[in-house]
Parts: C-alpha cells; sequence; structure tokens
C-alpha cells in the first residue's frame, strides 16, 4: 500500500495539501491518506494563587482551553473521516501531543509513509526563521519525498517538471525517484543546470553532464537548459517560472552525497520562495 502523510492544522495551506493528497490518491489503487493534527501541549504559567475579582488562575484557564481545543479537534477529525468515507483510498487520521516537527518526524521514521506533503504560503524574512522552521526541517531531515504544496493545486495538471541539479555526481536511487515523479505525472522533464558568477562553466560542458546523466539512466522526453542567473535559488525559482513549471523538483543532501548542487539550504531557499510547487528528496 501506498501511504501518504499529510500534516494538517487546519489552516487553508493544509486543505490545499489535504485536496491536492486527495485528488492524487484518486489516481491509483491502494492508497492510504493519513492526516496528523498535532496539538502543541500548553506551557504552564507558574501561578499558584487567584488573581483577584473573581478571575480564574492563567494556568486553570489554559487548562480549560487545552480540553476544549482537545474535544474541538476530536469533532474535526472524525468530520474529516466522514467526508472521505467511501471514497476510492484509505482515509484515516490520527492526533498527537507536543511539538509539531517532532511528532511529524517521529511519524516519518514509525509509519515510513512514501510521500509527505505539507502545505505552505511562502514566507520570507525574520517570518522566515521563526515560522518556516517546521517545514524546512522536514524537508531538511525527512528519508522520504516531501511535496510541499503553495495554493490549490491539480494533481492532473503536473505536466513540466523542473529538476535542478549541476549533474556532476550519479545517483542511481534519486534518478529512480525523479523517474517515478516523470511517470506519476506523465509529465516532461525540464533538467537545468544554473549557472552563477562564482561557479561559472561552458555550455557545453554543462550539456554533456546532463546528456550523460540522461543515458546513464534512461530518461526519456526530457529536455537540458542551462540557465544563468545570480544564485542557485533564484535561478531554479526564475527557470521555473519562465517556462510555467507545474512543478520544481529537487535533491537535497546537506553537505555531502549526491550531486553537488543543491545543499539543503537552498533547498530550503526555494520552498520557502517559489510560488510553486516543490518536490525534494534526501539524497543518501
Amino acid at each position: 500500500m501506498t501511504k501518504v502523510l499529510v500534516p494538517f492544522d487546519f489552516s487553508e495551506q493544509a486543505q490545499n495539501a489535504l485536496d491536492f493528497s486527495t485528488g492524487l490518491a484518486e489516481k491509483f489503487d491502494n492508497v492510504l491518506v493519513e492526516v496528523l493534527h498535532v496539538i502543541e501541549i500548553p506551557v504552564s504559567s507558574g501561578y499558584g494563587g487567584s488573581m483577584g475579582g473573581g478571575e480564574m488562575m492563567p494556568e486553570v484557564e489554559s487548562q480549560i482551553f487545552f480540553i476544549e481545543l482537545m474535544k474541538r479537534r476530536k469533532e474535526q477529525m472524525a468530520e474529516l473521516e466522514a467526508e472521505y468515507a467511501g471514497r476510492k483510498f484509505e482515509f484515516i487520521t490520527k492526533i498527537k501531543l507536543g511539538n509539531a516537527y517532532k511528532n511529524i518526524s517521529e511519524s516519518i521514521i514509525e509509519e515510513s509513509p512514501d510521500l509527505v506533503v505539507m502545505g505552505s504560503k511562502g514566507i520570507g524574512g525574520l517570518e522566515e526563521i521563526v515560522v518556516g522552521s517546521n517545514t524546512e526541517k522536514v524537508v531538511r531531515h525527512a528519508q522520504c519525498p516531501v511535496l510541499t504544496i503553495k495554493g490549490k493545486s491539480d494533481p492532473n495538471s503536473f505536466k513540466k517538471i523542473v529538476f535542478a541539479s549541476d549533474f556532476k555526481e550519479g545517483d542511481s536511487e534519486v534518478a529512480a525517484r525523479v523517474k517515478r515523479l516523470q511517470n506519476l505525472f506523465e509529465a516532461e522533464l525540464y533538467f537545468v543546470v544554473v549557472n552563477t558568477p562564482g561557479n561559472f562553466e561552458s555550455t557545453r560542458d554543462s550539456i554533456n553532464r546532463i546528456k550523460t546523466f540522461v543515458k546513464t539512466y534512461g530518461f526519456e522526453n526530457v529536455k537540458a537548459e542551462i540557465y544563468n542567473s545570480a544564485s542557485e535559488e533564484s535561478g531554479i525559482i526564475e527557470f521555473a517560472d519562465d517556462i510555467n513549471a507545474d512543478l520544481i523538483a529537487m535533491a537535497t543532501h546537506g553537505r555531502t552525497g549526491f550531486i553537488h548542487l543543491i545543499t539543503g539550504s537552498i533547498a530550503e531557499d526555494v520552498v520557502n520562495h517559489s510560488s510553486r510547487p516543490v518536490w525534494t528528496f534526501k539524497a543518501k
């Protein structure tokens, strides 16, 4: 069975991710969509006495709010299960308590989903540091592919996929995943090398490496492209905009490993700043 994990916080962005996931699940047999909601546990205020004037202590207020929130979330999850009952795919919900990233990570490790689909509105500046951390951490550390959805997205419309790399090294696992991604959406692939002022090379060298990669791993329906920009991040986003791509795909690997173009930070920047869906996979 193919399992799709959808972290869900009842926001518009999360609903977009869920709509995409259920739309994708309708296309195939034997798919399980799991919706995971994490409730943050309130921190004790530390007050031990009455505030006076008949007001409840902050600690008591927090406990009451938490109980009411738990009840409401259970009702909402039950409503979701009822909404998707009887569909072609299996649909389940789970509620966990504690830190959002910790619980998402544990679910990925324990349940080994085939795909994580997360909603994001795209952020920048200080907000990127504070709000974007959960999505960034999942993208950086998840051992399965992560698809970040930025708005309403129809899985039937993904016909142009940009895969950005420098193609200097080969990794059969990532190549196989990119090929499966292409087959999943029956899409045309655009293999792009981004040239920057600090890391410039001839078009001939770049094209030859792409051709070698295509031949080595047996890709079809691929276009090779070289794009000049001030940075890898901006080049990937600009190229995807120029060809009106439906999806950006990248391999992430930290500081070592496969295809030495995209580090974790570049992938996270693209996830945060691109208006398009972004598929990432951590290469070994």
